[in-house]
């Protein structure tokens, strides 16, 4: 390392970290970005847990989980006949890392082609913007900036009655790297995580159960499009159990007892893998010196302002370490703004679109407020719906579950959510969160011409019945 000043020192290279270091040196400024992730064999890698543990393994496994679902229950439909399917978990998992490892190289090679100095090992903010590097070896350099990034992301919350024991008892990582699929599986937590998880190992022939606190299913999403998700989680197999406050595990010769309370009272329950996944906290580990002048919340978030501005002079946050929804999109966006930002130009995160996807089958997505929050507000609206059993290409797909729903303002006719549960509804929704992002109406997309056949017609054919003007579905 030449120098040891710069104008941007980022700590944390995750989905928020390394766009804002790359951003910043598309912006001609000096950058450094400093990144401590290891695996579990002691290498060091970029990209933070959304290339190496979360997004990009997980997608990898669900993608290949459902090829092999749908090989064995519903490629004879499409009369294609497969005689002896197997299971080769081990080519799948090779598959799964290989895709890892090309994702992390690439920001390697994406830092030098931004001229950005990236750095493996721990990064430790000081007083003064002055942060302390901390090498593979162990040697401790003194590094200065102008400004100091903070984006060192999350990790996996523990449930103090359900001690992490690495072997059984796993986070979402280990979930991701089981050598072979447990005949029963428990998951503590019906969140993303959760049932994203949950769907790989029922999809592999695992049994799966899940044991969820709240009594209602998917409160962050609309209400119509959980139930609905709920009722095809149980035709996939999941038994998923609301209102279920685990209390203990218990290893046994058989497996491990997991005991928890619900409605009915004390129950009980076998497995022989237990996935925790009751969500994420900030990590902030070795974080801060003395005197840095950066405030945390009360749940450990690093307070920031809209434009991620931290209470310390030139000291900004970004990611899951701050307040909004823990998602690679969102920080990645907030990278870029806070990069733009330091360089002088004119830059914001609109928080109001900002899509959810879970990667299930179906998809789940939507962008903007619920029809519940929309009715607590008392804002009048309207409600369009079309169901993808009557879309062509859903049915050609042999895919034609679920639905598109579009909660309109009634006065001005603005498109306050989408919400969106079938075939590709991760990419669905990017229309959606385009047209709210320039404050679209009903009417926009109305006639906004959609090519035929396409899964993106039923979007289409939601707005028009918004106002009782749909085509292919029964106006009532």
């Amino acid at each position: 390392m030449s120098s040891t000043h710069f104008d941007v020192i980022v700590i944390g290279a995750g989905p928020a970290g390394y766009p804002c270091a790359i951003r910043a040196g598309q912006n001609k400024l000096s950058v450094a970005c400093i990144d401590e992730w290891r695996n579990k064999d002691g290498s060091y890698a970029f990209g933070g847990t959304c290339l190496n543990a979360g997004c990009i393994p997980s997608k990898a496994l669900l993608e290949s989980s459902e090829l092999y679902y749908r090989t064995k229950h519903e490629f004879a439909t499409h009369g294609i006949k497969v005689a002896d399917v197997a299971l080769d978990l081990a080519a799948m998992q090779k598959r799964r890392a290989q895709i890892v490892k090309q994702s992390t190289l690439g920001i390697a090679a994406l830092f030098k082609a931004a001229g950005v100095t990236g750095l493996q090992g721990h990064g430790k903010l000081l007083s003064g913007n002055r942060v302390e590097y901390t090498d593979k070896d162990g040697r401790k350099q003194e590094l200065t900036a102008k400004h100091v990034v903070l984006a060192t992301g999350s990790a996996p919350m523990e449930l103090k009655s359900v001690p992490f024991d690495g072997k059984d008892i796993i986070d979402s990582w280990g979930a991701l790297e089981l050598e072979s699929v447990p005949k029963r599986l428990g998951v503590i937590g019906a969140g993303v995580i959760g049932l994203e998880l949950g769907s790989v190992w029922r999809r592999l022939g695992a049994e799966v159960v899940i044991l969820e606190a709240l009594d209602t299913f998917l409160p962050a999403a609309d209400g119509a499009v959980a139930r609905e998700a709920l009722k095809h989680f149980k035709k996939l197999g999941l038994d998923i159990r609301l209102g279920a406050k685990v209390s203990s595990a218990e290893k046994t010769k058989s497996g491990i007892v997991l005991h928890y309370s619900d409605a009915s009272g004390a129950q009980q329950v076998e497995v022989d893998k237990v996935v925790v996944a009751i969500g994420r906290r900030p990590y902030t580990q070795d974080l801060f010196g003395e005197g840095t002048g950066v405030e945390l919340d009360e749940r450990g978030f690093v307070k920031v302002d809209e434009e991620c501005r931290t209470t310390a002079p030139n000291v900004w946050a970004i990611g899951d370490v701050v307040r909004g929804p823990m998602l690679a999109h969102k920080g990645k966006e907030e990278g870029v703004m806070v990069a733009d930002l330091i360089a002088g130009k004119v830059a914001e995160v609109n928080y109001k679109t900002i899509p959810s996807v879970i990667y299930t089958a179906p998809e789940i997505a939507w962008v903007g407020q619920t029809e519940e929050e929309v009715k607590r507000s008392g804002r009048p609206y309207k409600v369009g719906t079309f169901p993808f059993m009557a879309n062509g290409r859903a049915r050609a797909m042999e895919a034609a579950v679920g639905f598109c729903k579009i909660v309109s303002a009634s006065d001005d006719d603005e498109i306050l959510g989408v919400h969106i549960i079938g075939p590709m509804a991760g990419e669905l929704i990017a229309e959606a969160v385009l047209a709210m992002e320039y404050s679209a109406s009903t009417e926009d997309l109305q006639r906004t011409i959609h090519a035929h056949p396409t899964l993106s017609e039923a979007l289409h054919e939601a707005a028009l019945h918004a106002d009782k003007i749909a085509i292919d579905f029964p106006n009532r």
